[in-house]
């Protein structure tokens, strides 16, 4: 079933690749053995300041000179929506064949890691999705999305459920999904 949402989304990045994304240059999807949500071009839905501390991250990694933000309007076509509980349960299903598979293989399962609280290196996460929706895709349904959502960062006050950095993420799979890109006007100075 195809999604006609559209939805306002952000992706971080360096100002000269911001410029350039600005100008029609398209964008660059991410191919991480890591990536949370399988490869794709990943946006922030609704989430601007998200995406800055992203690029601002990324700078203190020395992977970005300048940190800042493009806007995107996206079209989420065939969504593989994992806030839907229907696409968690195909998720969830899809473990055991996968496991299969890396055995048969003779490969060791991945497995996700990096440092407490987030563990951000999804490299489970990124394996499963990437083979289950290129298994999809095989059969002639290819996913044009995935969205999910995460709670990340520290507790807002201690005892709380909620965290600082919780978001919606998407991971764009077709880039006919991004309807036009756009400078945010918090950036224009609006």
């Amino acid at each position: 079933m195809s999604d006609n949402r559209i939805v306002s989304a952000y992706h971080g990045c360096d100002a000269e690749t911001a410029k350039s994304l600005l100008a029609g240059v398209p964008f660059k999807s991410s191919e991480n053995n890591f990536d949370w949500l399988g490869h794709g071009i990943y946006f922030w839905e609704e989430g601007p300041d998200r995406a800055l501390r992203f690029a601002e991250e990324q700078q203190r990694r020395n992977k970005v000179a300048n940190p800042t933000i493009v806007g995107a309007h996206l079209q989420l076509g065939l969504c593989f929506d994992l806030m839907d509980t229907r696409f968690t349960a195909d998720l969830a299903a899809a473990y055991a064949p996968f496991e299969r598979y890396i055995r048969s293989k003779g490969l060791p399962m991945p497995t996700n890691g990096g440092s407490a609280p987030d563990h951000k290196l999804r490299r489970l996460d990124c394996a499963v999705l990437n083979w289950y929706l290129g298994n999809i895709a095989l059969r002639g349904s290819a996913y044009d999305t995935v969205r999910c959502g995460f709670s990340e960062g520290e507790r807002v006050y201690p005892g709380s459920g909620i965290f600082r950095e919780t978001h919606i993420q998407i991971a764009v799979r077709s880039a006919a999904c991004i309807l036009d890109v756009f400078q945010p006007s918090v950036l224009a100075g609006e």
